[in-house]
């Protein structure tokens, strides 16, 4: 069984021709599924009015369908989004007479230049989708995971279930899981992936879970739940900054940034900055208004929600 999350972006509700639809908020979910091959793909319903639906989507999401009706800052912003979230494999679908060397200049030495342009065929974009996730080869073989927090809530009969995607490792039907960042802990009563009920769910798979010993008050996007002991948590980060080639506004001390990782998306002020020889690489140290639960080595995305064409500011490295 093989599974790819996908964002799409440039084009709300274009996910209605490719999947069912499934939960819907600030981001909207579909769902499309071919024997045991799955395909979970992500819209940011909220954007561009509001940048944590993007931020959501392409965190979550290891390849993207970037639908082009028009060049503009919101596609620009998109383009610079998918770069700071490391996502280096997906699709362009051009509209509206926009032709490829427009494109092509705009991602050129960037994790988007290997995208493919393809055509405007729901039936063959389909087919591609589940060809990548029979294709989809599991990387990552530890015994413990990972799971961010995007929806939570009871079901009658059933009680607390979350929703989420295994960013690492694997989880274990009965497993004991941390609520980071609280000292609480929940078990995994039952695992389903697109509707079926399995007992392991690896890395890349969308999953509910149902839980136990734990709240749904306790349960809002951004909480990990982890058996992993090399999480960390912390509210206050040290950090080398790598802000891309566009942004313009000079970083200082008391600017107040947003932080986005896995679906944590947190306010964090600017206490300290230092240049350094090359002024796309600063190092911030930034105090965080609640504490982010990562992996060390990871990176988060560096926001700045002031910003008026492009409010993606960089990356900044997790130690």
């Amino acid at each position: 069984m093989g599974n790819i999350t996908l964002a799409i972006l440039g084009s709300i509700g274009y996910g209605n021709n490719l999947g069912k639809k499934g939960t819907s908020t600030d981001i909207t979910l579909y769902n499309l599924k071919k024997d045991e091959d799955t395909v979970t793909l992500i819209e940011p319903t909220r954007y561009p009015e509001r940048l944590a639906p993007l931020f959501y989507a392409c965190a979550l999401a290891t390849k993207a369908l970037v639908v082009v009706d028009e060049i503009n800052a919101a596609f620009g912003e998109q383009l610079v989004m998918l770069q700071c979230s490391n996502i280096k494999g997906g699709y362009f679908v051009l509209r509206n007479y926009v032709p490829k060397e427009k494109i092509e200049p705009l991602i050129k030495g960037t994790s988007l230049e290997n995208f493919e342009f393809i055509d405007d065929d729901p039936n063959q974009i389909r087919e591609k989708l589940l060809f990548d996730a029979a294709n989809q080869k599991m990387t990552d073989t530890k015994q413990v995971g990972s799971v961010p927090v995007d929806h939570a809530f009871n079901v009658k009969g059933v009680g607390v279930v979350v929703l989420g995607i295994v960013v690492n490792g694997l989880i274990s039907k009965h497993a004991v899981l941390n609520v980071l960042p609280s000292a609480k802990t929940a078990q995994i009563r039952s695992i389903q992936k697109h509707d079926d009920e399995f007992n392991i769910a690896s890395e890349g798979d969308r999953v509910g879970l149902a839980l136990k010993n734990v709240a749904v008050e306790d349960l809002d996007r951004g909480i990990v739940l982890t058996n992993d002991p090399q999480i960390k948590t912390s509210n206050k980060l040290s950090s080398k900054t790598s802000l891309v080639k566009y942004w313009q506004i000079p970083l200082k001390q008391g600017m107040i940034m947003h932080i986005g990782h896995w679906t944590q998306f947190i306010t964090a002020k600017v206490d300290e900055m230092v240049e350094t020889d090359d002024p796309k690489h600063p190092s911030l140290i930034l105090t965080l208004d609640k504490p982010l639960v990562y992996l060390p080595g990871d990176k988060a995305v560096l926001m700045y929600l002031e910003g008026v064409k492009l409010r993606v500011a960089g990356t900044i490295e997790l130690q």
